[in-house]
Parts: structure tokens; sequence; C-alpha cells
């Protein structure tokens, strides 16, 4: 549903048009040090208004109702939330009844049998993911030395990323790209086998991020075609580093002391300026349906601080259980 984590335990809500969207972060021990600059600098990170991102551009501004007095964290549920008030909802009137390609307006319109809100994508834009950079900010305070970085390494297919993304927003198009993801200091022992790896837990909370189709650890889909020679990571010392890091800091489900390496696929943003073919919902005939609005040519532009911010309350949530 909307809620993640046993422990550490996040649960989003709202709408891309509605009047707030936010989280309600339970589990969080009192006595750490918040206040509303702390979300600043990756609340400015997950903004657009940039090249191949929406010009849609909200004041981003965290509203703590509950769970923090005196700039520190209470031990109670933490509720913030965020205004909506750069909002076209006009934008999407005929999208109710015609679904884009590729978005979710489809089969959200058959599952809550048209009750749901289309307005930018409602429950399923990518304007919810403000609170979940907002947790990642009060997680990477509770996992303390463990250093999460994400970078965009290339979208479709090229490095270099401007000259990529400029052409395609010229074509009005749309382009997906690929994010690396580091984690440095983890202590050995994270995780539970089976169900609740490491590895099944971030590839959890990775994939509530919209538009992402994939995710490998390591080395990945490379592992098929390594033998075990080449795949497996020599230990070097009694501290369980190893000379090379193929498991991506994960063996059995548990971290193993090396850093926690992955790398997420992010699809082409499905709203598009090109004519696409879809099917009125009313008529059940087919049309041609050109995306006005405000959207991404390459929402990967601000994914990697988000797969930061999953990756830091999974990693909160595991460090609150206890090895």
């Amino acid at each position: 549903m909307n809620s993640f984590g046993r422990i550490f335990r996040i649960s989003i809500f709202g709408e891309s048009h509605g009047e707030t969207v936010g989280v309600l972060i339970d589990g969080c021990q009192a006595g750490i040090a918040l206040t509303t600059d702390d979300f600043s600098a990756d609340l400015q990170r997950r903004q657009g208004g940039g090249v191949g991102s929406t010009p849609r551009k909200e004041s981003e501004i965290p509203i703590i109702k509950s769970g923090v007095y005196e700039n520190h964290t209470t031990g109670s549920p933490i509720l913030i939330e965020f205004e909506n008030l750069n909002t076209r909802s006009a934008d999407y009137n005929k999208l109710k009844n015609i679904p884009r390609p590729g978005h979710a307006d489809f089969t959200a319109s058959k599952k809550f049998e048209g009750f749901n809100d289309p307005r930018g994508g409602g429950a399923f834009s990518g304007r919810l993911t403000v609170g979940l950079v907002a947790t990642g900010v009060i997680a990477k305070k509770i996992i303390g030395a463990i250093n999460i970085k994400a970078e965009l390494i290339e979208v479709g297919g090229e490095s270099d990323i401007e000259s990529a993304v400029l052409k395609v927003v010229k074509a009005k198009d749309s382009i997906g790209g690929i994010i690396e993801c580091r984690a440095e200091n983890l202590p050995v022992g994270l995780g539970e086998p089976f169900f609740d790896s490491v590895e099944s837990c971030i590839s959890h909370a990775i994939f509530s991020i919209p538009g992402i189709k994939g995710i490998e650890f390591g080395s990945g889909f490379e592992a098929a075609r390594m033998k075990g020679s080449e795949h497996n990571d020599p230990i070097i010392d009694i501290e369980g580093k190893t000379s090379t890091n193929n498991a991506g800091g994960i063996n059995g489900g548990i971290s193993n002391g090396n850093d926690l390496f992955f790398r997420v696929a992010v699809k082409p943003t499905s709203s598009i300026g090109l004519p696409q073919k879809t099917i009125n919902l009313k008529s059940w005939k087919p049309e041609e349906l050109i995306v006005g609005g405000r959207h991404d040519s390459c929402f990967a532009l601000r994914v990697p601080v988000i797969v930061e911010a999953v990756t830091a309350c999974v990693l909160a949530d595991f460090s609150l259980i206890g090895l």
C-alpha cells in the first residue's frame, strides 16, 4: 500500500494537484536535531526547473506538523506536509478519459473505477517523491557515518548527459537514464536472509520511485557471463574487506563490510509532445493524443537524491532493528 518499513516506518500521502503531499514517519528515536533548514539541500536537488525537467516549481518548504519540539525529534510520529501551490489542473481535463500510453492513467482508472484523481497523475505522480526525500534527510541522521551518494551516469545510452537531454527536448520526446548508488562505511551484518535481505528491501523501496524499471547489485547481470573464479571477491582482511566488489557489498542478503553498490534504470517519461495512439475510455474508440502541460523530458535528472533517500530509509530501518 502506501507504507513501508518495520521500525522506521513511513507512509506517504497526497496527490500531485491536491492541497498537499507529504509523509508520516514513525519509529524515529527522540533527540535528533532537526530544523526546516536541514531539508533544503536535498529538496533543491529534487526540484524541477532546469533543462529537461518540468517547469513546475514549488516552494518545497516542509511544514512539520508533529514530532518535533524545540528543534529536536520527540520520539512521536513526525508529520511533514508540502503545499501544492503551482498547479495547472486544466491541462489534464481531457486525460480523465484519454489515458497516456506508458502512464498509470489507464490502470488507475480501472482499479479505482474512475474515482482516482487524474490531475498531474494524482497519487502516481513523481510529485509524491518530495515526501521520500524529506524522510531521507531524517534517515541520513539516523545512520550517521554511513555515507550514501547516487549520481546519474548516462541518459539514453549516452554519457554526455547535457547533449543527450538537449536533443530530446528539441525533439519533444523523453529519455531515461542509469543511476549508480554507493553507500560507504556499512557495518557487517545488516539485513536478514531471504525475504528481508538487503537486496530485497532496497529493491522494494527503489521500485516505489515512479519510472524505475530495473536494479542490479555489484556486477549485476554481467555476473551471468562470468566464472566463479572471476566473480568471487577475494577477502583480504579480518574485517571482511575484499579486493573486488562483484557482490555489491552483500553476501547471503547481509552486508559484508564493503561498499553497498547498485545501479538503477529509469524509464523515459510517459508524457511527451509527440502524437501517440491511445483509446477513449468513454467511446472505446482509438484516438491520437498529444500531451500538453508541464513535464520532465528526463525525470532521471531528479532521481539520484530520491535513490539516496530511500536507500537511507532502508538502512535506517536495518540499523534500528539491530545486527
